[in-house]
């Protein structure tokens, strides 16, 4: 489950993003070699909430929390992989998409964050099959409306049975008169390029299309009759594989439980901690330096495991941030701090620009960009301090540039011997983490002036003082 026994003002429940396998209500991950399939097996009874059920694979957040963490975990601990299917566990249906009495049930603050993570997991599929290697295969075995479409439009190949009741449909727009809400217009023409009036015809039919037609417009990529569609399959699993950059040889990892403890008022974990002030409506998120440098070369890295630093960090942050999201709706602004050896962060940060090439270290690297995203994207006001004692240096300088308001001391507080604060930038400011619309954050903040990125950049490696 996706929740757990506390209990928020009001009476909420309190949302909980961290899953593992072994506690999946809604998901099946097998893994044979080089393929996964992702069986969604919706059990409606199993709700994040309840007055509702999950009939017809329809889902809630809890759904789309396994689903995310599957993915997940496939990226990290199974680099074997190339091809992932995802399919229906159910017969003559897909997804029926986000379940309708969940949605009228829900306040819009809950829908607004439901809507956002879910679209999130659906990039996340995206960037596997860009940056990872991992080619997604959907098989739509009966109906695939509104936003089950959306998580079909998400992958890279979409084959559905010629039986003349598998369809695919946007119906939202016929029958609620709202718009796809986790990007599916936006897919069905830039991604599929499906002709504007084809698109305007399709969303706004209840019944959807099927059969070639859903071919000729592009909707899906090719059908087959149930007497030959696992066979077309394992055709298409071969050919993806074939062309998968995916080198993920060696050892792999374990993606642990985090270790964190929770209280009325913070969250603690090993190197993030946030504390919660209701009354000020503030939230500050602090980030601790590691205590020691990188360990030597990837054996090392394997070594650590998930306990690697910027690994760790970056985990800690993105459960930090999504509860927040959900659960903390009082709250106004998000404060960012770090503290520790800013040279050890630069540290880490140059095994990282060292070991790009392994498919481990770019994982970490993409997984980096997906948690500073979901920041750029969190709606509340941003704001970081840069103290003395901060170490603001590359990877956590984004979150200097990710905030809508950064405020650097100047010089040394008073009764503080500390020495004033800097910033330091390295490799991973310029190109490795890019916001969504694809720049960097200090290209979008110098794009009046170019010469300024250029004068940034040839500063790498200086501490600059407010």
């Amino acid at each position: 489950m996706a929740g757990d026994d506390r209990v928020l003002a009001g009476g909420a429940k309190y949302i909980d993003f961290q899953t593992e396998p072994s506690r999946y209500r809604h998901w099946k991950l097998d893994v044979a070699g080089d393929v996964a399939t992702l069986t969604m097996d919706v059990d409606e009874n199993a709700g994040l909430f309840e007055g509702y059920q999950l009939k017809l694979n329809s889902y809630d957040l809890g759904v789309d929390i396994e689903l995310a963490g599957a993915v997940q975990r496939l990226r990290f601990e199974h680099p074997e992989v190339k091809v992932v299917v995802m399919r229906s566990g159910k017969n003559r249906v897909f997804c029926a998409g986000a379940n309708i009495r969940m949605l009228a049930g829900s306040t819009h603050a809950h829908k607004v964050n439901c809507c956002k993570f879910t679209n999130e997991t659906r990039n996340g599929l995206e960037d596997s099959s860009e940056n990872s290697g991992q080619s997604f295969i959907t098989v739509v075995n009966g109906t695939a409306a509104g936003g089950g479409y959306e998580l079909a439009l998400a992958t890279d190949h979409i084959m559905m049975a010629d039986d003349g009741a598998a369809a695919v449909a946007l119906p939202e727009v016929r029958l609620l008169a709202v718009l796809p809400g986790t990007g599916g217009l936006t897919r069905v023409v830039d991604k599929r390029k499906v002709r504007r009036d084809h698109a305007d015809f399709f969303c706004t039919i209840e019944e959807g299309i099927k059969g070639k037609r859903a071919v000729v417009w592009r909707l899906v990529d090719e059908i087959a009759p149930n007497s030959k569609l696992e066979g077309k399959l394992a055709e298409r699993v071969k050919e993806f594989a074939a062309k998968s950059k995916r080198n993920g040889a060696g050892p792999r990892i374990a993606l642990t439980p985090l270790k964190r403890t929770i209280d009325d008022s913070a969250i603690r974990y090993g190197f993030v901690s946030v504390d919660i002030d209701r009354a000020a409506r503030i939230a500050t998120i602090s980030i601790k330096a590691p205590e020691a440098t990188p360990p030597e070369g990837i054996d090392g890295l394997i070594a650590q495991g998930a306990s690697f630093w910027p690994l760790q960090v970056a985990r800690e942050l993105d459960d930090a941030v999504l509860p927040l999201r959900l659960n903390e709706l009082g709250i106004a602004m998000l404060v960012f701090k770090s503290h520790g050896d800013a040279a050890n962060v630069a540290a880490y940060d140059g095994f990282l620009e060292a070991n790009k090439g392994h498919w481990l270290v770019n994982e970490i690297r993409h997984y980096w960009k997906r948690v500073l995203k979901r920041i750029d994207v969190t709606s509340r006001t941003l704001v970081t301090l840069v103290e003395p004692g901060s170490c603001f240096v590359g990877t956590l300088a984004e979150l200097v540039f990710a905030a809508d308001r950064s405020y650097m001391l100047i010089g040394q507080k008073q009764g503080d011997n500390r020495a004033p604060p800097t910033i330091e930038l390295t490799a991973m400011n310029f190109g490795p983490y890019p916001m969504s619309h694809g720049l960097t954050r200090l290209q979008s903040r110098f794009q009046a002036d170019p010469s300024d990125l250029e004068r940034a950049q040839a500063s790498i490696g200086k501490a600059l003082d407010a």
